[in-house]
């Protein structure tokens, strides 16, 4: 089924995860395990990354089609512009919608592990905006896209990463997922900011639990996004205590999520790293708490509703 379907049907928000294809059959039994545990949580859909690079690219349409018709579970694939021709994204095309694949994330890409600069291959595409566009024109595929809370790294500010990202929705965008951050109200700003230009499709919050130090500082150095000083200071106060900073990791994500679900956000969508645990674990107590319904007296403080930053539209 179509995401921008399930969106628009959906009568609670929306839980998402994201998984990328193992390179090892140790790396294929973790994310297995990791599947199985997820799917008793009754996801909306999940996604499959490129990998970097597109370094796992043939893997990325058999992984997602394993999900979608061995586990009955939603897929979305990820498609990117890195080290392909118009041609060869097409053949990629053909060979997931062939398989019931109705869901693409479109990418511009990172470069290939060992470059810094990024270059078109070139017989292919230089912009997501271009991807965008081919899908569109070609494939009755729902088309998802990327956005920056904190704006992408080589944007000269947000003012022009939105005019972008705006180009991208006009073009056939029918939801947005947003890179990682740890301050909801980078989301909620950001909302407030794509909203007055326009920007009216659901913007779903991308939360990834921190359950390694190490991992969070490559990952926020690659993408751009910042860990509050009081947040830093805390897990570098545990760093010598692999668990304290995952027990940390997973309180923090769940309040974060709640703050959002309750400001009207349509949905998380979880980076998983290919591990279950700490997203088990948050997207179960958000289930219980369901901080998204309104409850007596959590409103305003003259009994008015919480501000919304709502992205259905």
């Amino acid at each position: 089924m179509r995401i921008d379907r399930i969106i628009e049907q959906a009568d609670h928000p929306l839980f998402s995860f994201e998984f990328f294809p193992p390179k090892t059959d140790a790396g294929e039994r973790v994310l297995g395990l990791a599947l199985e545990s997820l799917r008793q949580l009754s996801p909306d859909f999940v996604s499959v990354t490129y990998g970097a690079g597109g370094a796992t690219r043939a893997r990325t349409p058999e992984l997602t089609k394993w999900i979608k018709n061995e586990l009955g579970i939603e897929a979305m694939a990820h498609l990117t512009c890195v080290g392909a021709s118009r041609d060869e994204l097409r053949g990629l095309l053909d060979e997931m919608t062939a398989a019931g694949i109705e869901n693409v994330l479109a990418l511009r890409g990172d470069p290939p592990r060992g470059q810094s600069e990024w270059s078109p291959h070139p017989g292919g595409l230089s912009y997501s905006t271009e991807l965008v566009e081919l899908i569109h024109e070609g494939y009755d595929v729902c088309v998802g896209a990327a956005c920056f809370p904190e704006v992408h790294p080589q944007a000269a500010d947000l003012a022009h990463d939105l005019r972008y990202l705006k180009e991208k929705v006009d073009r056939g965008v029918s939801f947005l997922i947003t890179q990682l951050f740890f301050d909801t109200e980078l989301y909620v700003r950001f909302v407030e900011e794509a909203r007055a230009i326009g920007i009216e499709i659901p913007i779903i919050p991308g939360i990834m639990p921190v359950t390694n130090l190490h991992q969070l500082t490559t990952m926020t150095e690659m993408c751009g996004a910042t860990i509050p000083p009081p947040l830093r200071e805390a897990l570098e106060w545990r760093s010598h205590d692999p668990e304290a900073v995952l027990q940390l990791g997973v309180s923090y994500a769940t309040l974060q999520c709640a703050e959002l679900l309750a400001a009207g956000a349509p949905g998380v969508h979880f980076y998983t790293q290919n591990r279950s645990h700490a997203t088990r674990a948050i997207l179960s107590a958000l289930q219980l708490h369901r901080p998204w319904e309104p409850r007596p007296g959590l409103g305003g403080g003259d009994g008015s509703p919480r501000p919304t930053v709502r992205a259905l539209v």
